[in-house]
């Protein structure tokens, strides 16, 4: 109604809850041009000058993994923001001097999984903040019984019960699983995806009941044997064979969201939830509550 462009949005949230979607429909709403990116591709200030003199007023650029940003890109969007103004400086030393560039009024939509890592400047030039959270049961079984029709697949509703379940509340998953079952049902010629042929999928995948993969149950596995003593970040990723920050933003907090594990200042543990799961009593190994 004011024919202006939305204030800039940043989302926040776990991997494949459909952060860059989002955008796209902002985009597509305020019937104006998305561009989309990542910070890691945006390198020197040159690049992002670049990309915001080519946009149109009202557009959408879109930012994936924002918080991976140089730091020096980041005090260049600072301008840009909230003045829709970019300041270049040329040349160096005493024969340096800015010249302002003025850039239409666009709407910047950052995602990021790692939130706290953006400075507190950068954070609140964003107008309007929204965190993603993982889906409910319900939500999936629509999500997969869509997907499912878009891939020309006929599926029950317990098999898409069952994928819900194990999608651990993350629709990407869920669609990379809906594409293997429907490879199983093609080459055994089944007509439909029911529930035999889904757990079937699910089972070739290393997924289990509990929607654990085998790196889930490996790391469980390695809490289980430190017992009471837990086990520091560090030397979980060693024994997983993977780097922290994959430990951290992709393992955990399934684990911790279902209450297996917790993070406790000895380090983290298995709940009692997870010590059952383990086949282990409490005395045994933690004493902490599932949450």
């Amino acid at each position: 109604m004011r024919a202006e462009p939305l204030d800039h949005l940043l989302l926040s949230g776990l991997p494949g809850l459909g952060k860059t979607t989002l955008a796209e429909i902002v985009a597509f709403e305020s019937g104006a041009g998305f561009h989309s990116t990542s910070g890691p591709a945006i390198e020197r200030p040159a690049d992002l000058v670049g990309l915001l003199t080519a946009l149109q007023p009202r557009d959408v650029l879109f930012i994936d993994e924002i918080h991976r940003l140089p730091r020096v890109v980041e005090e260049y969007l600072y301008s840009a923001m909230e003045d829709f103004r970019l300041v270049i400086v040329l040349d160096k030393g005493i024969n340096s001097r800015s010249v302002p560039m003025q850039v239409h009024p666009f709407t910047l939509v950052g995602a990021t999984t790692r939130e706290g890592l953006l400075s507190d400047p950068f954070r609140a030039r964003f107008g309007l903040h929204e965190k993603l959270e993982a889906y409910d049961t319900a939500d999936l079984r629509v999500v997969a019984l869509r997907s499912a029709r878009l891939l020309n697949l006929p599926m029950d509703s317990d098999a898409a019960d069952m994928l819900a379940q194990r999608a651990r509340g993350t629709p990407r998953i869920l669609n990379r699983l809906i594409r293997r079952v429907r490879d199983i049902v093609q080459t055994t010629g089944a007509t439909q995806a029911d529930a035999a042929i889904t757990a079937s999928a699910l089972a070739r995948l290393g997924l289990d009941d509990n929607g654990l993969m085998l790196h889930d149950r490996k790391l469980l596995t390695l809490l289980h044997r430190a017992g009471a003593i837990g086990m520091g970040l560090k030397a979980l990723a060693v024994g997983l064979g993977e780097d922290e920050r994959t430990v951290e933003d992709v393992y955990e907090p399934f684990l911790i969201r279902e209450g297996f594990i917790t993070r406790t200042p000895r380090g983290r543990m298995l709940t009692q939830r997870g010590n059952a799961l383990m086949g282990a009593s409490p005395s045994s190994g933690t004493l902490f509550p599932t949450p």
